[in-house]
């Protein structure tokens, strides 16, 4: 969502340099994960998710789609590392309640119009220009996202959920002019805004439920980033547009609620308001984006929405081993992950206790079986290959005996010994957590 930076001119927030910066860290960081198959990526799996009644039902596989603006990408000004936004954390969310698959379209400048452009050569499967999406957007990316609609279509057609920021450029122009107009002027521009933002975001619900019938869909309300020490009149004009802006999205959720197309509201509005300058970056970098604080709170309130509740995670202390979350509860064990040679060792029964997996040690050849509905690998400590349902499969690390106390134990490569037994295991290095589910 590009709006303005405040009290300037309408591009200055978003460069194209520093948004083609998150593109090339982003493919680096794909390219890194790829080279090493027993490393932990955090790459899209699917999933079964026990959902709040009424909100997402239970499914098999359980996929996200998020489209929008800036808010999507994850954009803060300065960025120099890949963005951390609401989209990262809602996927960590999801991983706690089970195998969660993310796919992000978000363009970075883009406005309800564009997004219904986006929408509308989603639903027809054809390829469209950046400028078709919308002029002059500053995402050096959108070209290729326009290229890859049939992708996106397929996506979108398998996803469970839908999730949507959209409408901060929409209004981004009354930041600088709302303490210009009467009162009657800006209600009339409001009005107007909102008319178009109306018909905008009912095209693309339609498009999306075409698309897809059975998706879930949840979009954001939008949150006022002008702190109260701007000037206590403008503010409370700003905050009376920002609460039209809601009950806008309110009555658009309840006309197509009434019709059965599930649409949801993520109040997140409400939470910005009184620490606008504490969850943006208005103060320091007069630019409305949020910073780490207010993405956070756009994520919880995303996933109170879809699952019902919002865990806050954290990255251990320094020099603390990893944390590992093993369907959904973390791994409380006396005996610690170990890396070795950039790989994740795990002590072998702390796996099979969390997932209710079956262990046979064979002393005689050192080896340990373990088993898991109809999958079985056998870990053999010190050789280079495990056995994988009967295939070997070479380890750059074997497996060993690690001594803690007076107990030695068996010690797996994490990735290897997980995904050969048909679990699901991501890497989120923000939080130096493995989250492995069946």
């Amino acid at each position: 969502m590009k709006r303005r930076r405040i009290w300037r001119s309408t591009a200055a927030g978003l460069t194209a340099s520093m948004l083609a910066g998150m593109l090339i860290l982003a493919s680096s960081a794909q390219s890194a994960h790829a080279a090493d198959s027993n490393t932990l990526p955090a790459g899209s799996v699917t999933s079964s998710l026990p959902l709040q009644k009424d909100v997402v039902a239970v499914t098999k596989e359980f996929r996200l789609v998020t489209l929008g603006d800036s808010i999507t990408v994850g954009y803060e000004p300065n960025l120099k590392e890949l963005p951390y936004g609401y989209v990262e954390r809602l996927q960590e969310q999801g991983l706690l309640h089970g195998r969660t698959q993310v796919d992000n379209y978000g363009i970075a400048g883009l406005k309800s119009s564009g997004l219904k452009n986006f929408a509308d050569a989603i639903k027809e499967g054809k390829a469209l220009t950046s400028e078709a999406i919308q002029p002059s957007l500053p995402d050096p990316r959108a070209a290729q996202v326009g290229a890859n609609i049939a992708a996106i279509r397929e996506s979108v057609a398998g996803a469970n959920l839908v999730a949507i920021t959209i409408g901060g450029n929409d209004v981004s122009e009354l930041l600088g002019s709302a303490d210009k107009l009467s009162d009657a002027e800006l209600e009339a521009k409001v009005k107007e805004l909102l008319s178009s933002y109306t018909a905008n975001v009912s095209a693309v619900i339609n498009d999306i439920h075409e698309i897809n019938p059975n998706a879930k869909i949840v979009i954001a309300d939008q949150y006022q980033p002008m702190p109260e020490v701007a000037g206590k009149a403008l503010y409370a004009k700003l905050m009376e547009a920002s609460q039209g802006f809601t009950a806008t999205i309110d009555g658009i959720a309840t006309e197509f609620s009434a019709k059965g197309i599930d649409v949801k509201v993520a109040h997140v509005a409400k939470e910005f308001v009184g620490g606008e300058g504490t969850m943006t970056h208005m103060i320091k970098d007069r630019d409305f984006h949020p910073n780490q604080f207010g993405y956070e709170a756009i994520a919880k309130v995303f996933a109170e929405t879809i699952w019902g509740d919002y865990t806050k995670l954290t990255a251990p202390a320094a020099g603390q081993p990893m944390n590992i979350i093993v369907s959904g509860k973390t791994l409380d064990t006396p005996y610690k992950p170990i890396n070795r040679n950039g790989k994740n060792f795990v002590a072998i029964q702390d796996i099979v206790n969390a997932v209710g997996a079956i262990t046979v040690w064979d002393n005689k050849t050192s080896t340990a079986t373990i088993t898991y509905g109809d999958r079985k690998v056998a870990v053999k400590i010190g050789a280079t290959a495990v056995q994988v349902n009967g295939a070997s499969v070479a380890v750059d690390t074997p497996a060993f005996l690690n001594k803690v106390g007076t107990e030695s134990k068996t010690y797996v490569p994490l990735a290897m010994v997980a995904e050969g037994l048909g679990f699901d295991v991501q890497y989120v290095a923000n939080l130096k957590t493995v989250f492995v589910n069946p």
